[in-house]
């Protein structure tokens, strides 16, 4: 499946290399809520909150409202996933209060899907040079992508696989990798950074992973 991505940044929808340089930024937002709405799910993502630089919470509303959504960025704590399912969205994704002083925190999760549906919550993991990057990517772990997963499967519906070495480059995504992922989880897995074509999206779905699509979509080698 091909999930289009709305990433959000000072009130903007906006496209970023490797998690730190602007390349597209977009005010129409409303245009591009009209046409995702044919898709069964859109990812979200408010990068001003995952990078601890205020959010988008009314806009992010906004598109719940309208669009199947599951919604990342700065969510932290069982109220914030609450809210955010509250707000309209269909999942919730979460990353960085996964991981506490350098290690995988199994308890907050465990914690986190006695508290909430299991089948709303999908974890982020975000790997640059193998390793899972945390607070919108700014701070490295030593933790592996697979390691985390192995840990985290119980608690979440799925995993988001983020490879930031090759995100926002339109230079396609190392399936070899994804594909050592696939067989880290028993869940459905979601990768995104740096899809650019159709082939990618049906290889990725042929090995029961789904496909978030940004920069390819916003520079229509894709159609939308």
């Amino acid at each position: 499946m091909l999930i289009p991505s709305i990433d959000l940044m000072q009130g903007k929808v906006v496209q970023l290399v490797q998690g730190n340089r602007k390349a597209l930024e977009f005010d129409n937002l409303q245009d591009w809520i009209h046409r995702f709405c044919t898709y069964p799910l859109v990812q979200v993502i408010d990068l001003d909150a995952a990078m601890g630089r205020g959010d988008n919470q009314n806009l992010i509303r906004t598109i719940a409202r309208q669009i199947p959504c599951q919604v990342g960025g700065g969510i932290r704590s069982i109220d914030s996933v609450r809210a955010t399912l509250d707000a309209g969205a269909q999942r919730v994704i979460l990353g960085s209060s996964l991981i506490s002083q350098g290690t995988v925190n199994v308890t907050f999760a465990r914690d986190l899907s006695a508290h909430v549906d299991p089948n709303n919550l999908v974890f982020a993991v975000d790997s640059r040079g193998g390793y899972v990057s945390i607070r919108g990517w700014q701070e490295s772990t030593s933790i592996i992508a697979a390691d985390m997963m192995r840990q985290l499967d119980p608690f979440c519906t799925g995993f988001l696989y983020t490879n930031i070495d090759t995100e926002g480059l339109l230079q396609g995504i190392p399936i070899d990798v994804v594909r050592e992922l696939r067989n880290a989880t028993s869940h459905r897995l979601i990768a995104a950074g740096g899809i650019r074509s159709m082939e990618e999206v049906n290889e990725l779905d042929a090995m029961g992973v789904d496909a978030v699509v940004g920069m390819a979509i916003y520079t229509n080698l894709l159609p939308a």
